[in-house]
């Protein structure tokens, strides 16, 4: 199993993230799009982490730079894909761009910006990526939808190695998107079971439309709360808590129900090595509790090894 960080924040403490995780010999770095911190507390600050990414670009030569992930509602899909084939370069080929259909309300309101009803919005995602996919392959005859189009040219340049990610829950809709046009499947939160039953359903749809199955990454991403001490563990548990208004028991109510990596002990690596028994390649671990403070994340890492 390979690890990722994916956190949030200012640019000092996102390079000094990046830089630990670098040191630490994880796989990639993960930033999130989006134009507020939380719903719930616009005043907090939240920034462009598309441009974060293009600067850790220059400040990293080995892991991963990967949007997890963009809404298809933020931005045409010819800026989405002038951004990666930028990036791509920036980054030597380390670049994953994450596409998604949105989900959060509040940043739509609150910015005015177009947020149609989700069955629109899934259209969009779908278009989106197909759209971004014919503009990297050469001799595609670009794309005609019904709300992206794409003359038949070639958008030069070429990326020498842009990915494309999906994220979601795996339903059908999403599940297609991936098994056409992805590059990283992206299953939230999910448990190992279902897990596995939405990679074999994925690849099956991979490969009836023609496609390798095996051109397609697995990952999951999850709150990093977890660590070998006890105490240390209810510290980032109480943490949470606070930050989203629940109590540690409703937490870890839903954490075991879609058993996401946590606790205490040996606890959390069993739990990454039931997904990776579910076909899971990569595991972001989103440290957004510790976002100011990197000293912990050291801890978390630690416990999701045997």
């Amino acid at each position: 199993m390979e690890f990722g960080i994916q956190t949030r924040g200012d640019w000092e403490f996102i390079l000094t993230a990046a830089k630990w995780a670098e040191q630490r010999g994880l796989a990639a770095v993960a930033l999130p799009d989006h134009y507020l911190h939380r719903g719930n507390a616009p005043e907090m600050p939240a920034w462009d982490h598309l441009v974060h990414l293009a600067a850790l670009a220059r400040e990293t030569t080995t892991p991963d730079l990967v949007c997890l992930v963009s809404p298809v509602t933020f931005r045409h899909p010819a800026v989405l894909y002038k951004m990666g084939v930028t990036l791509d370069e920036i980054s030597g080929g380390r670049f994953v761009l994450g596409l998604g259909a949105g989900w959060m309300d509040e940043e739509f309101e609150l910015f005015g910006l177009p947020y149609p009803d989700l069955k629109t919005r899934m259209e969009m995602y779908e278009e989106a990526m197909a759209y971004i996919k014919a503009a990297m392959t050469p001799g595609s005859g670009g794309f005609d939808g019904k709300h992206y189009q794409l003359a038949d040219f070639s958008p030069n340049p070429v990326p020498a190695n842009l990915r494309l990610m999906g994220g979601g829950a795996g339903k059908p809709k999403a599940r297609r998107i991936v098994a056409l046009y992805g590059d990283e499947y992206n299953l939230y939160g999910t448990h190992p079971e279902k897990y596995a039953e939405i990679r074999e359903l994925t690849r099956q749809e991979a490969a009836d439309a023609g496609r390798d199955p095996d051109e397609i990454t697995w990952t999951s991403a999850g709150p990093g709360i977890a660590a070998k001490k006890e105490p240390d563990y209810k510290r980032m548990l109480d943490k949470l808590a606070e930050i989203t208004d629940r109590s540690p028991e409703e937490i870890e109510t839903v954490y075991e129900e879609r058993q996401i990596p946590h606790g205490s002990g040996s606890k959390a690596s069993e739990m990454i090595a039931a997904l990776e028994e579910a076909g899971c390649e990569r595991y972001y671990s989103q440290v957004f509790v510790n976002e100011d403070d990197p000293s912990d994340f050291g801890l978390i890492f630690d416990a999701y090894q045997p």
